[in-house]
């Protein structure tokens, strides 16, 4: 590698590498250049450097140089210069022995990285080293692995009930542990030495090229139509608390990808933000709902209709105890540090949030379940850590048999009053033993009626399988998130841990009926995988979304106001013109949510008229909630190429986010703004989709938007 290479590679402009990316390709490079260092000749100093040692010295800092530039460009540099020098050593005489001892061996030398894991250098016939990937030394099982049992004091019940001496817990497996070596580096996320796969360039129809992740899987789905209301004035739909979509999207814009379609889901955009919404004072109703309606963004001659439902925010002295067991995917799949590293510290957060009388268990699943901790009081800290720790990713991954296993576990903890849930955590691959899906989805559902939940976080990329998670956790009535990195998992396991874990309503489905005589048009904005038939309504054997305490969620319509002049359909030639009278002339429409108990099977009705009185003429007279949420709904129609709100520009879409973020105290809506801003440079407006003002000859003085910020860089 020339010079002129290396200064070029210096001023190429790539994108900000992760954290754990950058470990990754330094931490190899050094390991090859330091084993090599170790093994050079040892001459007599003479205070000058000779020639070859000069060019790869001078080669060397100026390729550690290029790290802050990007990961894949220190190593483009870094890793063939570590070869290089090490090859070069190889082929030096050695002082103590002969030339021909240095020349083929079988043996690779081994050095010890921080991580508690080895690297191996081969060193192939003809003196030529190469470096060899990576790998962490699996860590051996102590022969005393053996799950720790409760200690906290407990009642002559809890004893009896976590003793957990049944035929079925004495006769499940344990599962595979082991003491990690190095856990201060593997919390640090360098966890895996392995070299990560880089997904080739993929063109786009959203206009620039961007690297997508393969191996992740959505289900597919088409966008709400517009329907006309005198022909379809009813609209039902189960409500969604899963926020997965947001935090994946994230994770990809950050890296500097554009998602597919289908992996935004614009009601887990909205629904992932907290508003402030006003809670019912009480439990007899478990939630309110908040209606408003305002001009719309992106089209000047329709409204939105915005719906929010607070739920019921229970004070502590009528928490029950809580009966968790963590199913944690162990398979090889999950060695990856935003995967099984990640999941550890994520499960720690949520052990330091528990009550001292609740139950944690542990199973694992990977090749065979296993049971890694039995049912032990949140009290004994230490043990549930400990188990933890422990676990290690190892074999193929059977998805089914750790279910089932979880589920019996789970069901020896359970006493009077407590709230089962099983929480699974994995990479959304299940590859073995799979076969029927269905069978799956009815057995989850028998467990659910007997009272033990199933909430599903997903971790890393690559093997996602987001329709069977979203599956999982519907029939089992619990919530879908993704967690892409450590402020996620704070975000979801302790700030909305009560929202997450406690369950106050459930199987919560909504109806809205427009009145024809002044709404001609409308849409749902999302909720496409939680559509319900109109008759499903009133049918409670239809199962539908779960509320959980203190959880908000929000839904949108586009309306048309009837005599606009701005309906998409065109009136029919021979239907007649007249629109039948409405009931009540005030009424836009009126809003019906049915709800059952968490332990109840039969639905309670709460019913609101959606009056004109709710109507603002100025999208800056209503509250910073109801503008924050238009500008995600904006945001995620215009992502996801949607035939809807484009006309927006990325600029405005931020300015209208910026102005309603209120007091934002853990800064999510802020932290939306960046990644509005960081989606206008992977897809400029001028590359496909919205409006610019660099489109504009006349710089945009004639345009609607004026707001626009600097003028990107052509890529």
């Amino acid at each position: 590698m020339t010079d002129e290479a290396l200064l070029k590679l210096k001023t190429l402009h790539v994108g900000a590498p992760s954290p754990e990316a950058r470990k990754l390709a330094l931490n190899a490079a050094m390991v090859a250049f330091e084993d090599a260092q170790s093994k050079r000749p040892r001459a007599a100093a003479t205070g000058v450097m000779d020639a070859p040692k000069r060019w790869f010295s001078n080669r060397w800092n100026l390729g550690a140089a290029l790290a802050g530039l990007g990961t894949v460009t220190a190593a483009v540099v870094l890793l063939p210069l570590g070869t290089q020098y090490a090859t070069m050593n190889s082929r030096a005489p050695s002082v103590d022995k002969p030339l021909a001892t240095t020349v083929a061996t079988s043996t690779a030398p081994v050095s010890t990285n921080a991580a508690g894991g080895t690297v191996s250098l081969q060193v192939e016939e003809g003196g030529k080293t190469a470096l060899k990937q990576p790998v962490m030394e699996k860590p051996m099982p102590p022969k005393d692995a053996v799950p720790v049992a409760a200690n906290a004091p407990a009642t002559e019940s809890d004893e009896a009930r976590l003793a957990v001496t049944s035929d079925a817990l004495a006769a499940m497996p344990a599962a595979p542990t082991a003491k990690i070596a190095g856990q201060v580096a593997m919390r640090s996320g360098v966890a895996n030495m392995e070299a990560p796969t880089v997904a080739p360039m993929a063109s786009t129809s959203l206009g620039y090229a961007a690297m997508e992740p393969s191996g992740d899987s959505f289900q597919k789905f088409d966008e709400n139509r517009v329907k006309i209301t005198k022909d379809e004035p009813v609209s039902t739909f189960s409500i969604d608390v899963d926020t997965a979509s947001y935090s994946y999207v994230r994770g990809l814009i950050e890296a500097g990808s554009l998602p597919e379609p289908d992996a935004v889901r614009l009601e887990e955009m909205i629904n992932y933000f907290p508003y402030d919404y006003p809670a019912p004072a009480t439990a007899d109703t478990p939630f309110k709902a908040t209606m408003q309606v305002f001009p719309t963004p992106w089209n000047k001659k329709t409204q939105l209709l915005e719906i929010g439902i607070k739920g019921y925010v229970q004070p502590p002295s009528e928490r029950k105890p809580e009966a968790l067991t963590f199913l944690i995917d162990t398979s090889g799949s999950m060695d990856e540090p935003n995967k099984l590293p990640l999941l550890k510290r994520s499960f720690g957060l949520l052990v330091d949030t528990l009550s001292p009388n609740d139950t944690v268990s542990i199973v694992t699943y990977a090749g065979s379940a296993g049971v890694a901790l039995k049912p032990t009081k949140a009290s004994d800290r230490q043990a549930i850590l400990s188990a933890i720790d422990a676990l290690y990713p190892d074999g193929s991954t059977d998805g089914v048999d750790g279910i089932a296993l979880a589920y019996k576990v789970n069901a020896a903890a359970k006493g009077d009053g407590t709230v089962n849930r099983v929480i699974l955590a994995t990479d959304g691959d299940f590859n073995v033993g799979i076969d029927e899906p269905d069978q799956l989805k009815t057995y989850i559902k028998t467990q659910r009626d007997q009272g033990i939940f199933l909430s599903v976080l997903g971790f890393g990329r690559g093997n996602l399988d987001d329709a069977l998670m979203q599956a999982l956790a519907q029939n089992g009535n619990g919530n879908a998130s993704y967690i892409d990195n450590f402020q996620e998992a704070q975000k979801v396991l302790v700030e909305e841990g009560g929202a997450n874990l406690i369950t106050i309503a459930k199987d919560v489905k909504i109806q809205v009926e427009f009145n024809p005589a002044f709404v001609s048009e409308y849409r749902l904005i999302g909720y496409e995988t939680r559509a319900l038939n109109n008759e499903d309504f009133n049918n409670d054997k239809v199962d539908a979304g779960e509320i959980g305490a203190g959880h908000t969620v929000t839904a949108i319509y586009e309306i048309t106001p009837a005599g606009t002049g701005a309906d998409l359909n065109d009136p029919l030639r021979y239907a007649s013109s007249s629109a039948a009278p409405a009931a009540v002339s005030d009424e836009l429409g009126f809003l019906k949510i049915r709800y059952k108990a968490p332990e109840g099977e039969t639905s309670k009705l709460i019913t609101a008229p959606i009056t004109k009185d709710l109507v603002a003429s100025d999208i800056n007279a209503v509250g910073n909630d109801q503008r924050f949420a238009a500008a995600v709904a904006a945001f995620g129609q215009k992502l996801k190429g949607s035939n809807y709100g484009e006309t927006l520009s990325w600029q405005q879409i931020a300015d209208l986010a910026n102005g309603a973020k209120g007091s934002d105290a853990n800064g999510y809506r802020a932290e939306f703004v960046q990644m509005v801003k960081v989606a206008a440079l992977l897809n400029p407006d001028h590359a496909g989709g919205g409006k610019s003002i660099y489109d504009d000859p006349t710089g945009g003085k004639t345009g609607p938007s004026k707001t626009m910020g600097a003028k990107p860089t052509a890529h």
